[in-house]
């Protein structure tokens, strides 16, 4: 039967869109000791990687639309975790770099994968089960981003 395909148990898409709120509600009490949101903690963890980046490239790592990124990204300057200043060598560009609170984040930062992984380990979860699972999700990622 053709109705079959539309159940939602029958759909990738709800497990992962489902998997990811819950995932994003477990992160939030350990985002909360930093008073940050988790779209905000992806941001840092682009710029802990490599700070300075232009706004496009954030976005490009993020997968997002710069239109979704630019009023989070104000909103972390008023938080003072980031600048964002023009490129002396582009105008039209918008570098983002970390102020020493946004750096002074990432000590305590450190401790939030550990946790999360813990939480999921209390679970009755693996820890190789969690690596191929997100194994399998970049390999999806990385298809649907061509």
């Amino acid at each position: 039967m053709a109705e079959e395909q539309l159940k939602l148990e029958n759909q990738l898409c709800f497990p992962v869109y489902a998997a990811s709120r819950l995932i994003t509600r477990e992160y939030q009490p350990l985002l909360a000791k930093l008073g940050i949101t988790y779209p905000q903690y992806l941001v840092l963890m682009v710029l802990w990687e490599n700070d300075s980046l232009p706004v496009n490239d954030i976005a490009r790592r993020l997968i997002l639309n710069t239109n979704t990124i630019t009023p989070l990204l104000k909103r972390m300057e008023q938080q003072g975790l980031i600048n964002r200043i023009r490129s002396k060598k582009d105008e039209r560009m918008v570098l983002v770099q970390l102020t020493e609170k946004g750096e002074g984040l990432k000590v305590i930062a450190l401790q939030i994968p550990e946790e999360f992984i813990k939480r999921l380990s209390d679970r009755e979860l693996k820890t190789d089960d969690l690596i191929k699972l997100k194994e399998n999700l970049n390999s999806i990622i990385s298809l649907l981003s061509k």
